[in-house]
């Protein structure tokens, strides 16, 4: 009898599991949009459009990045042959129609090319400078959204429980698990999408800091090179 009863609990308990994984496996993205209520939509819609935002300033900051770090030996090799000629003008023109940051930096250097070593850095650093500033444009709002997405799923949770705690506390001690369902619906599906939001526009940033650095490391580098190449004609002169 009893062994009986337990084999009766066993089944009863596998077959109350096959209905839940089955209930689960039913459920998609976009039943739980419509479940999670009026607040919960609002706040995936908005975590949407970021996410939108997040993946245009990638791919366009990405792009521009990549053209920054474009290699051209040709380009420095006729900057330096130019120089070597007392060319200075067919230097800058070949600079004017080169359009990477790079090439702004040396152009400015060789028109103050009559000035000190000194003013001629002093120049070069300022346009790096200003270049440096428009390879992190919108940068500060990936970084920003990253933060921001994972709190406004957090705000979708709060606004979740406390629908299905009023839901509670109005029931009159009979709780309807259906409305019930829908502030748990909004707790869940907001903070998974904030989530999912913050990490993308996270790895994203740093991923775009990482170019931005090597780029900086480039500019540095070749700014050097051509310091030290009027270094040398100016001594030999």
């Amino acid at each position: 009898m009893v062994l009986n009863l337990f084999f009766l609990q066993v089944d009863s308990l596998l077959v109350s599991e096959e209905m839940i994984m089955e209930n689960v496996n039913s459920i998609s993205i976009i039943d739980l949009f419509f479940q999670g209520g009026v607040a919960g939509q609002l706040i995936i819609v908005v975590l949407f459009v970021l996410s939108i935002i997040t993946m245009y300033l990638f791919f366009e900051r990405l792009f521009s990045i990549k053209k920054a770090l474009k290699e051209d030996n040709n380009f420095f090799n006729s900057i330096k042959d130019f120089l070597h000629d007392g060319k200075h003008s067919a230097a800058i023109d070949l600079c004017q129609n080169t359009d990477t940051p790079i090439a702004r930096m040396l152009e400015k250097g060789i028109s103050r090319i009559d000035k000190t070593l000194e003013d001629i850095s002093t120049s070069i650093n300022n346009v790096a400078k200003l270049e440096l500033s428009k390879l992190e444009n919108n940068l500060a709002i990936i970084g920003t959204i990253s933060g921001a997405a994972p709190m406004i799923g957090f705000l979708g949770t709060v606004i979740g429980m406390v629908l299905a705690f009023y839901e509670m506390a109005s029931s009159g001690g009979q709780i309807d698990i259906e409305m019930l369902s829908k502030g748990i619906y909004t707790a869940m599906t907001t903070t998974v999408a904030g989530l999912v939001v913050g990490i993308v526009a996270y790895v994203s940033y740093n991923y775009l800091v990482s170019k931005i650095t090597k780029a900086v490391y480039k500019m540095e580098s070749l700014s050097i090179e051509f310091l030290d190449l009027i270094y040398d004609q100016k001594n030999n002169s």
